[in-house]
């Protein structure tokens, strides 16, 4: 062979393996963006989910706070003991695979599903239950704040776990000071999941950072303001599940931004689809549109031992100067409805009676003169910095309401600060009023009025620090009932309670946009807000 012909020859390797090399190495056309999953040009099924939301998690270890952008992750890396339906909240087994109520509704009995391993290869068991809720029930609000749905902490006198008892290594007791007409919707919640001990123990205050649960898919990797990765939990003891291979949570703070890369395929899915943005996506035969059930209220919530808020006048007249069909017609769509309590309507025990505080200003400035401030007077109006279910654009909502509060005297100043710090800010009573929101977490009224605005919630999901001792009293005697009309009575009662007491403004009921390219299938938004992608795929 000459040397001419030799080199030719030589190039001519050279190209093709660099081809292979660009194609894969295997023939198969790699996808674009970051999906890593494969395009489907040859047949081959696209397994890597990408979903784009507003803001990061604060942490992965959901007991630790109340924020829904960590459930929407946690819920794949965790199982809890009972489960809700695919798109209701009624119970279903999950780790818990049966249980039994004693006469008294005092003790619960569980048989745990056998042959389940955490992500760390250790033993998912009845001692592995308990050493989750002892952990819990030691520590406080601050740490744990969800766990005051038990009534408190150890050593509490309000909280209902007397002792756990393991019966044996796959059957639990839980035994109750009270009956509590919540305890499997609370168990069902998704801050309940349960996390491996052993990597508890080696973690520490980095387990955060570090999750290791039971569910389909076990965590890879996470940079923060960025991107989460999960990937498929091969011995997941659901056989079959979950479908994907990886999952990549991706943020992207606007929700037109998210729309756009929706659009050029960087994403497959996204949430907080603006409302005056649905035509771009019902004109796009590549995207469908995704409605999830609305449980959930957007409200401005006012903190009552700060002044001039520790006075109901003044809260009363804030409730007048807002027009929240105006609001609604501006920025929802007419996708939402005024709300008037502290809970959606379609919770049972909702108060139909209630009269709503209809948008009056003269009635406002006579309440403001009645309380002493008829001159008004200067407050700081914190706005959300990121969107979310119940409020998509928050900033431009709180301008709103700084205009209508301007009309009564009163001079707002709007402020923001990131979500994180947002979130320990309002917790820890820091802030004169602010807007919030909540996405109930098991379909009850308890889920609303007790963890948003008992006194037991201080410090946990109760921002305004409102507290009032017979509201308590109605609330604990409506968890200890287990008459459904009863409870609901009660609940009536603690509603009218509240809407005299004034500590929020109700704002909105919104019904949640999402959107999706057509192939993906599987996917049930829940009324929760929590994503589960376990039965998720590419068609």
């Amino acid at each position: 062979m000459n040397k001419t012909l030799k080199m030719l020859l030589v190039s001519l390797l050279a190209v093709s393996l660099l081809l292979a090399g660009c194609n894969g190495g295997d023939g198969t056309k790699k996808s674009s963006g970051n999906k890593g999953g494969n395009s489907g040009d040859n047949g081959s099924k696209q397994d890597t989910l990408v979903y784009a939301r507003g803001a990061d998690s604060v942490t992965l270890d959901p007991i630790t706070t109340t924020e829904g952008e960590t459930f929407k992750v946690t819920e794949n890396i965790y199982d809890t003991l009972v489960n809700f339906g695919e798109s209701d909240t009624s119970i279903q087994p999950e780790l818990a695979e049966e249980w039994k109520l004693s006469d008294d509704s005092l003790t619960y009995t569980f048989k745990l599903v056998k042959g389940v391993k955490f992500h760390d290869g250790t033993d998912f068991n009845a001692e592995a239950v308990k050493y989750n809720f002892e952990r819990w029930a030691g520590g406080n609000a601050e740490k744990f704040p969800y766990y005051t749905m038990f009534g408190g902490y150890k050593g509490d006198a309000g909280h209902v776990i007397k002792e756990i008892k393991v019966v044996d290594e796959h059957t639990i007791q839980f035994n109750l000071t009270r009956p509590q007409a919540t305890f499997l919707v609370n168990l069902a919640m998704t801050c309940f999941g349960i996390a491996s001990p052993a990597a508890l123990e080696k973690y520490g205050d980095d387990f955060r950072k570090n999750p290791v649960g039971t569910g389909a898919f076990k965590f890879v990797e996470w940079k923060e303001n960025d991107t989460i990765t999960l990937e498929k939990n091969a011995d997941y003891w659901k056989k079959g599940y979950p479908k994907l291979n990886k999952v990549i949570f991706r943020v992207i703070p606007e929700n037109t931004a998210r729309l756009n890369a929706l659009k050029t395929g960087e994403i497959d899915l996204m949430d907080g689809l603006n409302y005056a943005e649905v035509d771009q996506v019902t004109s796009d035969d590549k995207l469908q549109l995704i409605e999830r059930p609305s449980m959930n209220i957007g409200y401005l919530g006012m903190t009552v031992n700060r002044k001039p808020f520790d006075n109901k006048l003044v809260r009363q007249a804030l409730n007048h100067a807002v027009d929240k069909e105006s609001i609604i017609k501006a920025f929802y769509a007419g996708m939402a409805e005024p709300a008037v309590n502290p809970m959606p309507t379609a919770i049972k025990g909702y108060n139909e009676d209630i009269e709503p505080y209809p948008y009056d200003l003269e009635k406002a400035k006579a309440l403001l003169k009645e309380a002493g401030y008829e001159k008004g007077f200067k407050m700081d109006l914190w706005a959300m910095p990121v969107a979310r279910l119940y409020m998509p654009e928050g900033q431009k909502v709180a301008e709103i309401i700084q205009e209508s509060f301007s009309k009564i005297g009163v001079d707002a100043e709007i402020k923001t600060v990131d979500w994180p710090t947002y979130l320990e800010k309002a917790a820890k009573g820091e802030f004169d009023a602010f807007m919030l929101g909540w996405t109930g977490d098991n379909g009850d009224a308890d889920n609303f009025l007790y963890t948003l605005l008992d006194k037991d919630s201080i410090g946990g999901n109760n921002y305004t620090y409102y507290a009032n001792d017979e509201l308590h009293d109605v609330l604990i005697q409506a968890q200890s009932e287990t008459d459904e009309a009863k409870r609901s009575e009660l609940y009536k009662k603690a509603q009218e309670i509240i809407h005299d007491d004034a500590p929020w403004i109700p704002l909105v009921h919104s019904r949640p946009l999402s959107a999706g390219v057509k192939g993906v299938s599987g996917y049930v938004p829940h009324p929760t807000g929590s994503e589960s992608l376990m039965n998720v795929e590419f068609k």
